[in-house]
């Protein structure tokens, strides 16, 4: 009897390896069969990321490649064989830039590389890892307005440099589509809320970031600040659906689940042990705060709103039940612990 053929495995690039939501991509990818090509901006971090994927799936089919998102140079090598493509890397800022295009250009040259070199391999899709940001701000909206995929946010109306960067890179990589060179390429969209759940190692999202000050006992009591949130894995399972079911090409997925107050978060903390603050503070003090602190300064237009949005493609199209807030909470807490990435407070 003749051997059997050893099926060769689909290669997926993923552009930005070593962040939060990418190395959970990675381990999807990893254990459901794929080949995975990790991109980095250096490879002196090949080893750190590599130790960190390890800990959730075999890595033998997982090699990096070095690319950044303003320069030409390797993306041509980095398609070459690549079936799919998650184009995940974004520049993210830990404070507004004094000059919006600092991130505005980055991100959507970023996205046009991706999309172009994607098309020119004969890549079948890309997905492309935008954010809520694309969708829900800059309007005027009544308070019971409900965001959905056909919204963009007004990159003319008040808002930030985050904000518009994600909705002008978004909308570039759509405008591609359009274009003959895009061939005949797909292309599907994931727009993740704030992102929590669990770490792999001690680097964590600027999601994140506010749940550390809770537990390190910076925050004395809870901006009335709110977000739409999701689990990191479920965004990585979006990725995954977005890649490989067919009704999703072309379409954007809103992917949120629970909306929280910070208030709700640090509360589920505090009920787990950790001394974090049962009280809302003041807006007056978060403005004063806001010149102090990057973080708050960036969440502060953010104060009373609550923006709600539709989930609903999210859950019938890609099958993705979103976690609950409290468990994305806890399990971003206990990996930030284990690895180090905060000393808490105890009650």
């Amino acid at each position: 009897m003749p051997a059997k053929k050893k099926t060769k495995k689909q290669i997926v690039l993923v552009t930005g390896a070593s962040g939060f939501i990418a190395k959970h991509c990675i381990v999807r990818l990893l254990n459901e069969g794929y080949s995975v090509r990790g991109s980095l901006r250096s490879l002196e971090r090949a080893d750190e990321v590599h130790a960190a994927i390890a800990t959730k799936a075999s890595t033998d089919d997982l090699t990096f490649v070095e690319l950044n998102l303003s320069s030409d140079e390797g993306w041509p090598a980095a398609m070459q064989g690549c079936d799919f493509v998650q184009h995940v890397a974004s520049p993210f800022p830990n404070s507004e830039p004094k000059d919006e295009n600092e991130l505005i250009i980055p991100a959507r040259e970023g996205a046009l590389r991706a999309v172009r070199a994607a098309a020119k391999a004969g890549v079948k899709r890309v997905v492309l890892t935008s954010s809520m940001a694309a969708i829900a701000y800059g309007h005027d909206h009544d308070d019971d307005y409900v965001y959905d995929e056909k919204d963009w946010s007004k990159i003319d109306g008040n808002i930030g440099a985050y904000l518009k960067s994600k909705t002008i890179a978004e909308k570039a990589a759509w405008d591609f589509m359009d274009s003959a060179e895009a061939g005949g390429m797909e292309l599907s969209v994931i727009n993740p809320g704030a992102v929590l759940g669990p770490l792999l190692d001690n680097t964590y999202s600027t999601s994140g970031d506010l749940l550390g000050k809770l537990l390190k006992g910076e925050v004395p009591a809870c901006p009335k600040i709110g977000f739409s949130c999701i689990d990191v894995r479920d965004v990585a399972d979006a990725h995954f659906a977005a890649m490989t079911k067919p009704e999703a090409a072309g379409r954007r997925y809103l992917c949120i689940g629970e909306y929280a107050w910070m208030l709700d978060i640090s509360k589920i903390l505090s009920g787990a042990g950790y001394k974090t603050p049962t009280k809302t503070m003041p807006n007056f003090i978060v403005h004063i705060l806001a010149v102090f602190d990057k973080t708050i300064r960036m969440i502060k237009s953010g104060l009373d709103k609550k923006t709600n949005c539709n989930n609903e493609r999210l859950r019938s199209e890609l099958g993705i039940e979103p976690r609950s807030i409290k468990e994305m909470t806890l399990s971003m807490a206990e990996s930030m612990v284990k690895f180090g990435a905060v000393s808490p407070k105890m009650r």
